[in-house]
């Protein structure tokens, strides 16, 4: 029997899409959410305790906070500390790490499924003492400044975050993620307590789990270590506004090339009905690397870059076009006056009918790609969920790019004319 590449592909997101199921634990008064999948193929467990309103956004006026918490987090319990505690991981082939991102901190466990039960009182032990010790700080802190030194004559980082820092003014999206020199030198200890002590609660916290068990396995394994946590408040997560403006700051290097970043507002919201026409705008636009409009313009006919992206980032909290180039210095001035053209011309004129079908094809064709394990069914899954959209969206939204009509497209990119209010922030000699 054949199929043909759009029903094949449907019909792998429609299985995967049903593999991940939405469950609630109680703890109290409180209803956790649990999204979780089933999986035998594996003797494993993997489990992602995602904080929600707790990521770098809340660093405010201790930038690098949140960057330094996760790292604290990373070494051992107090009781044990870092040695030791890395040594029960190992002995038992436990991997156990904290990160973040801008909205959210995370605490990830993987382990085989005969160690599950040592490997979650490790984790509870963990989050009930973590390793405060003025020592392990002062090492954390050494370390990390003496990355941001590093990082001095890293010219893509230098102009990437004085693009935030210009494009997100007066907002917790101007500073970098790591934080500066100054800042992480003033983070004291309590700094740390006080933001896990805030993060590290059950109302701010969604479990996303997967693995070789089932659903009420996992529940009994895991509702003795949610009970240690605190209640806590909810999440509040403050939307960011924001407008760009036409504006140019520009950083003297010595520097063989120029590191040109650039970005704008861009009005969409993760629940707008017409969300999925940004996807397919954004794929066009710079997306999709060669073939993109950017890239043709900047690298194939002119030659003017190796590389030229651009993309739109819908978030729960913000959205916003942005991308990237570099060219020699000599030639900065061009290309940063091709990228405002190309911008300018892509909303005045829209795509063409080739482009459209040209997304559409790869977005269809590359759909199931997104979907074969594990880990990117519960990703998807959890983004889903977080967002607020139902756990059919993905299908829906491949449904919708295949039937959407070329004037539509056009119509709804010239209705976001802010892109054109470009911000430029460029690192040259």
């Amino acid at each position: 029997m054949r199929f043909s590449k759009l029903l094949l592909a449907t019909m792998i997101i429609q299985g995967s899409l049903m593999s991940a199921v939405i469950k609630h634990i109680k703890i109290d008064d409180i209803k956790v959410p649990v999204i979780f999948e089933e999986q035998k193929s594996l003797p494993t467990l993997n489990l992602q305790l995602v904080f929600q309103d707790s990521g770098y956004i809340q660093d405010k006026e201790k930038s690098g906070l949140v960057s330094l918490s996760s790292k604290l987090l990373n070494e051992g319990t107090k009781e044990l500390g870092s040695t030791k505690f890395a040594q029960k991981l190992e002995e038992n082939a436990i991997s156990l790490s904290t990160s973040n991102g801008f909205e959210t901190f995370v605490v990830e466990l993987s382990n085989i499924k005969d160690v599950s039960n040592k490997a979650i009182n490790l984790l509870t032990q963990l989050l009930g003492s973590p390793n405060y010790s003025d020592n392990v700080l002062d090492k954390l802190k050494t370390i990390q400044i003496g990355a941001l030194k590093r990082k001095e004559n890293d010219f893509d980082y230098t102009a990437r975050n004085l693009l935030k820092a210009t494009l997100f003014e007066n907002t917790p999206l101007q500073n970098p993620s790591s934080g500066t020199i100054e800042s992480i030198s003033k983070i004291k200890l309590n700094d740390i307590k006080e933001f896990l002590d805030e993060t590290l609660v059950l109302n701010k916290l969604i479990v996303v789990a997967g693995g070789d068990l089932d659903y009420e396995e996992l529940k009994k394994l895991i509702k003795p270590l949610l009970k240690t946590l605190k209640k806590g408040d909810k999440p509040s997560l403050e939307k960011i506004e924001f407008k760009s403006k036409q504006k140019e700051e520009v950083i003297l290097k010595d520097t063989q090339q120029a590191y040109i970043y650039f970005g704008s507002s861009c009005n969409v919201e993760t629940k707008d009905k017409d969300s999925y026409m940004a996807k397919v705008a954004s794929f066009i636009l710079g997306g999709s690397g060669f073939g993109s409009r950017l890239m043709e313009e900047i690298r194939v006919k002119r030659g003017l870059a190796y590389s030229a992206y651009g993309y739109i980032s819908v978030n729960k909290s913000h959205s916003y076009f942005t991308g990237y180039l570099q060219t020699k210095n000599e030639s900065a001035n061009e290309a940063k006056e091709l990228v405002s053209s190309i911008v300018k011309d892509f909303v005045k004129k829209g795509v063409t009918a080739e482009e459209l079908e040209a997304a559409k094809n790869f977005l269809t064709g590359s759909e199931p790609l997104r979907s074969e394990t594990l880990a990117q069914r519960l990703n998807r899954a959890f983004t889903l969920y977080y967002r607020g959209l139902p756990q059919d969206y993905s299908k829906k939204e491949l449904e919708k790019i295949q039937n959407l009509k070329l004037e539509d497209l056009n119509k709804y990119i010239a209705s976001h004319d802010e892109i054109n209010k470009l911000t430029f922030a460029i690192v040259r000699k």
